[in-house]
């Protein structure tokens, strides 16, 4: 529903009640149905902000099984552009004197974290443009991710947002971000890295069971479904705590 203007609508994945629709995409804000004619007044219900980075995939009533049986080798080209983007790369140097000399570099996506810290930490600015590259290219690795963990059957688009709902909020550097927390978010955010770990496991046998199950049945287990998606989520909330650095808010212990 993208010219549909901002507000609350029934939830696509759970009709029985309210969605918040926010112009762009669904976020995290939900709300009882209003009361029936005739019906007494409903107390109101609190719902708490949004956590700044969220994940939403739409899910399909059906998959194609060719695809899915083949998924591995059909996302190679798109899997070797976005390698291009993020993997680092290192060069050889051989000197006259025999000595051998390499160095390495982080890809684009060290180099971003590294210049935003940096520029938060000394300037305490956050450019907006490298904001919006942060997250398209977050947004084209999920849908990358989607597509491998066969969450959606549309090959990988480079521009357009497909099924994988993927929002990150503009930070206001001077009021919300302390200058010197992203020098330690990756050490905060190690107990949420050794319980990821656990989860990553978890998913990746969760996939090869939807995989059998969408080869022989052409259904994804709703329950498969959502759990890959929580571990993506969850994924996505440390990532935007410790690495793309838009909030200092401390990422939940949670898949929803």
């Amino acid at each position: 529903m993208p010219e549909t203007p901002a507000g609350w609508y029934a939830d696509p994945q759970d009709p029985r009640r309210l969605r918040y629709w926010d112009g762009v995409a669904w976020t995290d804000q939900w709300a009882p149905p209003p009361p029936p004619p005739g019906a007494g007044p409903v107390a109101p219900r609190s719902a708490a902000a949004p956590y700044p980075a969220r994940l939403e995939v739409d899910y399909a009533p059906s998959y194609d099984r060719l695809t899915t049986a083949f998924r591995l080798v059909l996302v190679i080209p798109i899997a070797v552009v976005l390698g291009a983007l993020t993997a680092g790369g290192s060069t050889t140097v051989y000197e006259e004197t025999g000595r051998t000399v390499t160095t390495s570099g982080g890809g684009i996506a060290a180099g971003l974290f590294v210049a935003t810290l940096l520029m938060i930490l000394f300037r305490k600015r956050y450019p907006r443009w490298w904001f919006d590259f942060a997250q398209e290219l977050s947004r084209f690795s999920a849908r990358v991710g989607a597509y491998v963990a066969l969450l959606t059957d549309e090959y990988p688009s480079t521009v357009d947002r497909q099924r994988i709902h993927l929002d990150l909020d503009y930070p206001d550097v001077e009021a919300d971000l302390n200058r010197g927390l992203p020098l330690v978010k990756w050490f905060l955010a190690i107990p949420h890295f050794i319980v990821l770990f656990a989860l990553s496991i978890a998913a990746f046998f969760v996939v090869v069971v939807a995989w059998f199950a969408i080869v022989f049945t052409g259904r994804y287990p709703r329950g498969l479904f959502d759990f890959v998606v929580g571990v993506g989520r969850w994924w996505l909330r440390v990532d935007a705590y410790a690495f793309l650095l838009v909030t200092d808010r401390y990422p939940p212990f949670s898949l929803d």
